[in-house]
């Protein structure tokens, strides 16, 4: 029974090792994308908000301040049912004429609540280029100019790079460790042609292929996934390719979760949508990923209750995830998040392995809870 328990996290260690390194080949392969000129298309800009009048302000300004020219590109904001006061506040702050501001009709359907507002976005659009982004993000004034200038003829997806903001806490910090892994995971797995994930607060996508592939509409059910469902849509259909916009000039800048309940909430919701994924593969690759973590706490159980010898195979699987994910976020650093501080690095690691437990599993029950609105999935 020990030595077959022992062969199971073995097994678990050589996928997990052999998967930060497809990570880490991946981002020494990545190329830096050169900023260009604008694109010949008319690009419109969608970002959805609910509920954000402590950051819609410093986000339309950031909108605003953009270095592209203002007859090229459009900006739709879409209203998903603001209880406060977010459409006053930015309908009376607008200078631009190229922004405007339009409200979710309130017959539509509770559910998928984001993907309506990005699709009532687009339907009401002029632009052949759709760019998305959130309401609670912070972009430098190039931000526009360098994700659009990853996009050519061939490609028809982008992901671009975003980054927590922090504000000096240990719980920011620990957060924005964790979250440029996830962001550079996402970066490599595009890079090898293998792309998973990716983040709403930082897209680009051509709305004929949008439109071609039906959008969100074999999804619309899950309130996740507006940006990786799409995405691993765009790259099956294999017309077009898939980019990530590797700029620092291209970052998206968000405020991470204010509490340890906003953080579980959302990384619940963004787990809840990885059993939909259509790539059975993808399911299987995150399964294996989630039983090498399970792993990691059998293991240490196992030590106290069974043997003393689970102890040395658990030493052995946080060394090799330790290092091979300290040398991913040092490339991180260097290649991209300049910022990154990684003086909390083993405790963002050790935490790391419960959270990841708990919110997978829990995000398997559909039950969320997200900007004051209960939804399934």
């Amino acid at each position: 029974m020990i030595n077959f328990l022992l062969l199971i996290f073995l097994i678990l260690l050589i996928y997990y090792c052999c998967f930060l390194v497809l990570i880490l080949i991946g981002l020494i392969k990545l190329k830096p994308v050169q900023k260009k000129g604008p694109v010949k298309e008319l690009v419109s800009v969608i970002i959805p908000f609910r509920n954000e009048e402590d950051n819609i302000l410093k986000n339309l300004k950031s909108i605003e301040a953009q270095n592209y020219p203002v007859e090229k590109y459009e900006v739709i904001y879409v209203d998903d049912s603001s209880s406060d006061n977010s459409s006053d506040i930015l309908q009376s702050s607008i200078k631009n004429q190229n922004i405007r501001v339009l409200s979710l009709p309130a017959d539509f359907e509770n559910i998928g609540r984001k993907k309506r507002a990005v699709n009532f976005g687009i339907e009401n659009s002029q632009g052949e280029i759709i760019v998305a982004t959130d309401a609670d993000c912070f972009h430098p004034a190039e931000w526009l100019m360098n994700l659009l200038s990853a996009i050519d003829e061939n490609t028809g997806f982008v992901s671009g790079p975003v980054e927590f903001i922090d504000d000096k806490s240990i719980f920011a910090e620990l957060q924005q460790i964790e979250f440029a892994g996830l962001i550079l995971t996402g970066a490599a797995l595009i890079e090898m042609k293998n792309p998973v994930i990716c983040n709403a607060a930082n897209i680009a996508y051509r709305k004929n292929i949008f439109k071609n592939l039906n959008g969100f509409q074999e999804n619309l059910h899950i309130s996740s996934g507006d940006d990786g469902f799409l995405m691993q849509k765009i790259h099956k259909d294999g017309k077009y390719r898939v980019k990530f916009c590797l700029n620092k000039e291209a970052v998206v800048k968000t405020k991470s979760a204010d509490s340890l309940s906003l953080f579980y909430q959302q990384r619940k919701r963004w787990a809840s949508k990885s059993i939909f994924y259509t790539d059975k593969k993808i399911i299987i690759e995150l399964l294996l990923i989630f039983l090498f973590y399970l792993g990691l706490i059998i293991q240490f159980l196992s030590g106290f209750f069974i043997s003393k010898i689970f102890f040395l195979m658990l030493s052995l699987s946080l060394f090799i995830k330790f290092l091979l994910e300290f040398i991913i976020l040092k490339r991180g650093k260097k290649i991209l998040f300049s910022g990154l501080k990684l003086r909390y690095f083993l405790l963002a690691e050790l935490l790391q392995i419960p959270y990841i437990v708990i919110s997978s599993i829990a995000g398997l029950s559909g039950n969320l809870t997200w900007k004051e609105r209960k939804i399934k999935r």
